[in-house]
């Protein structure tokens, strides 16, 4: 039986790295959507999958630097994750999916993974984290009263531009009708 994949509603800075266990040459045919069908997406059990934010690696391309220097350096993994699958990760051959949360596009899913797909191991990025400090002391402190003009009651300077304005249209009001009785 197949190990499920919970994918959570807006989920970010996660990453999940599957092995592809296919011929080098069967590859590109999975991996590649073609019209409504793709291959890589029913092995998934994905009801949504972003095909630009899929990764498809031949690890021959990682040759010196490795899949665990890999997700290091261009998935901002953190060392402390990687350090217990460095040896596993760095030991795989043929192809990988690298699929980070974005290609759901913020989309809750259960994913049924099949073969040729096996999961290797889900890898949290590292980001900068919301620090919540407290406000110094007394920097919330005080209490709000209106500012500038017109402000503290006096409500005769809110009403003077009103004012004037009614006077202008009753000044043009009786030039209309002086005009039309000449």
């Amino acid at each position: 039986m197949s190990e499920t994949v919970e994918v959570k509603p807006g989920e970010h800075g996660t990453v999940r790295v599957f092995a592809i266990d296919l011929p080098a040459e069967d590859v590109s045919a999975f991996a590649e959507p073609q019209d409504d069908a793709w291959p890589l997406r029913d092995a998934l059990g994905s009801a949504h999958l972003d095909p630009d934010q899929v990764e498809v690696i031949a690890l021959d391309d990682l040759a010196g630097l490795g899949l665990s220097a890999y997700l290091s350096e261009g998935h901002r993994i953190p060392d402390n994750q990687l350090a217990d699958m460095k040896a596993r990760l760095d030991s795989l051959r043929g192809h990988v999916l690298v699929l980070p949360s974005r290609a759901f596009g913020g989309q809750a899913q259960t994913l049924t993974p099949r073969a040729p797909l096996r999961l290797v191991g889900t890898f949290f990025e590292e980001g900068d984290r919301v620090k919540f400090e407290p406000l110094p002391a007394g920097g919330a402190r005080g209490t709000l009263a209106p500012s500038g003009p017109g402000a503290g009651g006096d409500h005769r300077i809110r009403w003077r531009p009103v004012i004037l304005a009614a006077l202008a249209v009753l000044l043009l009001l009786a030039l209309v009708v002086a005009g039309l009785a000449a």
